[in-house]
């Protein structure tokens, strides 16, 4: 099942951001990694404020487990977390069950 995932930045943590983006790259990029799409939502003044990610899990309980291990989440960079499932409809990765 896949998940629309929104978090939302704390405001004034623009550092924890920028000290752990490798990090959060590299956890949404592996290649084993549940996460199908991942991006920086972007505030008024063109800078990051948050986060979007399409992520696959069984469950809820499962997608909570995934997103615990995010650097992001670990560094406590998200004031609001929130998710939804979510079917992929239009131009869908072909390799998406």
């Amino acid at each position: 099942m896949l998940f629309a995932v929104t978090c939302t930045d704390r405001l004034g943590a623009r550092r924890i951001r920028v000290d752990n983006r490798q990090a959060h790259l590299d956890w949404a990029g592996a290649e084993d990694s549940p996460v199908k799409m991942a991006g920086p939502l972007i505030g008024p003044d063109g800078e990051p404020v948050g986060s979007l990610l399409i992520v696959e899990a069984a469950d809820e309980k499962a997608l909570r487990e995934i997103l615990k291990a995010d650097p992001y989440a670990l560094a406590e960079l998200f004031a609001e977390v929130f998710w939804i499932p979510f079917k992929w409809t239009v131009k869908p990765p072909r390799d998406l069950k």
